[in-house]
Formats: structure tokens, sequence, C-alpha cells
């Protein structure tokens, strides 16, 4: 993996491009895909950059990060233990009482219309929780 340039002037948008383009990869691939996924639930996910380089897409609050690691592509779902999986997309991070997370391996399939129900899902719950 290569090093990144001075990330102070860049967007979160870019940030995540250059995370895709410096992976080289098929974990850059996944997060692209994944990243696509997301935007195409939700038009006005808010993409943002934290905790020193994670992806992370926001709506009314945080919605999922996507974190890269060596074996795995992770996309954690911050209230993710509160929403309905009825295709049973979360399989890892299932012990706890708040998150939910997702782990995608070289060469896995991306059930896109579930993914983007659960995107959906957790939008609606960040959403009517904002309105009280």
């Amino acid at each position: 993996m290569k090093k990144s340039a001075p990330q102070e002037s860049k967007s979160p948008s870019q940030l995540i491009d250059a995370r895709i383009k410096e992976l080289d990869d098929w974990r850059g691939e996944m997060l692209s895909r994944l990243r696509a996924v997301v935007k195409k639930a939700d038009p006005e996910i808010i993409e943002e950059w934290k905790w020193r380089g994670v992806p992370v897409w926001s709506h009314a609050g945080l919605i999922c990060t996507g974190e890269t690691y060596k074996n795995v592509v992770k996309m954690t779902f911050a209230k993710g233990a509160a929403l309905t999986d009825p295709s049973g997309l979360f399989n890892a991070s299932l012990e706890g009482n708040t998150r939910r997370a997702i782990d995608f391996h070289e060469g896995d399939a991306v059930d896109e219309e579930a993914l983007k129900a659960l995107v959906r899902a957790a939008v609606t719950l960040n959403t009517s929780k904002a309105q009280r």
C-alpha cells in the first residue's frame, strides 16, 4: 500500500477516492462497490472521513463505516442491532447491543438489493429518532 498525499485540503469524498486507489487490489474494488451501493440507496448520504482514515456514511447520524483490513472489508452499521436483517447480511460483531457488521472477503458476492434495503432501514431509523 502506497502512502497518500497530505489530507488537510481534501474533501472526505476525495479521501475515500484516494483510499480506494491506494489499495489497488480486491479490497479497493470491494470498497468502491460498497460505496456505490450506499450512495444508490440514499442520494442524500453524506460522506465523512473519521478516526484517521475510515470512510463513514451518514444521514441524520452515522449509518455505517467502510473499514479495510488485510483480509476483509468490513461495513459496520452503527445501530445495526436495531435493524431488521431479513437477508442475513450481518455476519460479524453479532454479540454487541448496538453495532452489527458485514465482513466481505475476497471473491464474496454482494447482495446489492439487500444491502440497499439495510442502508435505507438505517436511514429511516436515524431520521425517525431525529424527528422526536
